[in-house]
């Protein structure tokens, strides 16, 4: 089994070292990128910058609430290329708001997913997101 390559779009250091640990836990063997806003995210899957050897990905958990361009940006820009979108993203953020979750399913998400505020929470939503997307699930090489 090969190694699958995750993206994390995230700015929050507490939901980085949780996603690193429950994914150091999980069974799959996974790479684990990790970019803090939204122009990070698009110079990583676009390999620009300093990122023109990264990997592409197999999967992205994008945050809605990150800087410079926002998760719905970001989306809008994977799902809209034609390299880049069946990679599947899964957003992963602290908004309920009910504009949010449509129109991330407008922009083609293929799952939205509150963050849990409790830490143990937190770890066992990554552990299912491990076990439907990277072991369950037959996702594009």
């Amino acid at each position: 089994m090969r190694k699958v390559n995750v993206l994390l779009v995230e700015d929050n250091e507490g939901d980085i070292l949780l996603t690193q640990e429950a994914f150091e836990e999980s069974k799959v063997q996974a790479d684990l990128s990790v970019v803090r806003n939204g122009q990070e995210a698009l110079d990583f899957l676009f390999k620009r910058k300093d990122y023109e050897d990264a990997q592409r990905p197999d999967i992205i958990l994008l945050d809605i609430n990150i800087p410079i361009y926002n998760g719905h940006e970001v989306l809008q820009q994977i799902k809209t290329d034609e390299q880049l979108k069946t990679i599947p993203v899964i957003m992963l953020t602290t908004s309920n708001n009910q504009e949010d979750v449509k129109k991330c399913y407008e922009q083609h998400c293929n799952t939205y997913i509150v963050k849990p505020l409790d830490m143990e929470e937190f770890l066992e939503v990554i552990l299912k997101i491990d076990q439907f997307w990277l072991q369950l699930s037959v996702i594009p090489d």
